[in-house]
């Protein structure tokens, strides 16, 4: 379950990385020409955009790493990764896999509860 929670939040954390670079793109234009905004709609929390195209797909490749040692620690950050997914950019056909990938990491992260290695973190 480790493994498979390691390649999940490594690939979910890889295509966040192409939706965080997009977000972030267009708040930044529609920042700066506002007819773009008005044409195409703006983010209602551009900030918090900004802030979920960086740190969600940081937590979700940072939990994927840590999935092998430190399970629970890495299932809590590829479930907040894929929080940030979900309240920055919402779930649409764009953002299900990161979200899909980076939550079920997650619970198996958290699921392992029996690791292989000797020490538990329960």
């Amino acid at each position: 379950m480790r493994n498979a929670a390691l390649m999940l939040g490594i690939i979910a954390g890889l295509f966040g990385i192409l939706i965080g670079l997009f977000g972030y793109g267009y708040a930044e234009l529609t920042a700066r020409n506002a007819d773009i905004g008005e044409v195409f709609g703006v983010f209602e929390n551009p900030a918090f955009v900004r802030a979920a195209s960086f740190f969600a797909p940081l937590l979700a490749i940072a939990g994927g790493a840590m999935a092998k040692t430190r399970a629970l620690w890495g299932g809590v950050l590829m479930l907040g990764a894929a929080a940030l997914f979900y309240f920055g950019f919402g779930f649409n056909v764009a953002t299900m896999f990161p979200i899909g990938f980076a939550a079920l990491g997650g619970l198996l992260a958290i699921a392992a509860g029996k690791p292989d290695e000797p020490k538990a973190h329960f």
